[in-house]
């Protein structure tokens, strides 16, 4: 029988933490949630009156930028997959004694700032940039257009910047993959196609999953990309958020765009989990086992 001091280790390690999420997740939200509630300006103050129409009235006036937002994300996080899969793959699988340094080409962009890199991105996609030049010489753009403060431009930025978010659980979800069960399957004649479908594929769901959600969560809320690489109708929720809070002072407004573009993310996360699976997300621990 478990001792009272036994009992309480677990709430002891667990304490650090949840003070922390306390402190800085729990009570922001909460002030940020009665913020959301308020009417009145920076000049005279903000007063708590209950104001639930700032939900209304963010959803109603702002819905464009919300799709918008979905929208470039879902399109980053699909190419994210596309481009994080193969190569996961081969630096789980091909690498050799190239792994480490592939990995740490994966995660270098990091020790340059977010801001940087997507300034950097401006330049490249400028319209004297030599990319721009072979993307005319091959057609993909025409003659007289221009690649920088459009939609593409956007998600490109927002591909490059998140595609570790994506390629990291990836890779570590096919590192742990047990090859005997690929060479299981190749001893019962599958081809490397259905090995790769009906084996590694589902067995690597959890990294799918998760590489699916810390992409597309940070995606969704990103403003630094619009700005920089997009136009003014290349705006994200993100942008318009940014707005409220530090040039319109519209502090309210922006609390309820904060919390409306949270419960968005949040219902979707949990469909998508729902969808997916449980096991998906956190592993089947019968295969663990």
């Amino acid at each position: 029988m478990k001792t009272l001091r036994q009992r309480l280790v677990p709430y002891a390690l667990l304490a650090p933490g949840l003070l922390w999420l306390t402190l800085f997740f729990v009570v922001p939200m909460y002030f940020m949630g009665e913020l959301s509630l308020k009417t009145g300006d920076l000049i005279d103050g903000f007063q708590l009156t209950w104001a639930f129409e700032n939900y209304t009235n963010a959803i109603s006036n702002y819905s464009t930028q919300f799709g918008r937002a979905f929208l470039y994300a879902g399109i980053a996080t699909v190419l994210c997959l596309l481009l994080g899969y193969p190569l996961a793959y081969a630096i789980a699988f091909k690498a050799g004694r190239w792994q480490n340094l592939m990995l740490f080409a994966v995660i270098a962009p990091f020790f340059t700032t977010y801001l940087i890199r997507t300034i950097a991105w401006k330049t490249i996609l400028e319209d004297s940039s030599p990319v721009v030049d072979v993307l005319k010489f091959l057609h993909i753009v025409p003659e007289d257009g221009r690649v920088l403060a459009t939609a593409g431009a956007v998600i490109a930025g927002l591909t490059y910047n998140f595609l570790p978010f994506m390629v990291l659980p990836l890779y570590a979800s096919l590192e742990r993959l047990d090859l005997r069960l690929l060479e299981a399957s190749k001893d019962l004649y599958a081809s490397s196609r259905q090995t790769f479908l009906k084996v590694t594929l589902p067995l690597t769901a959890p990294g799918i999953v998760a590489g699916v959600l810390l992409t597309f969560i940070p995606a969704a809320g990103d403003y630094v990309n619009a700005t920089f690489l997009g136009g003014t109708n290349q705006s994200m929720i993100g942008n318009v958020i940014q707005a409220q809070y530090l040039v319109v002072n519209d502090y309210p407004t922006a609390a309820a765009l904060s919390f409306t573009l949270l419960l968005i993310i949040l219902v979707a996360v949990l469909l998508y989990i729902r969808f997916a699976g449980t096991e998906a997300l956190m592993g089947d621990d019968e295969e663990a086992r």
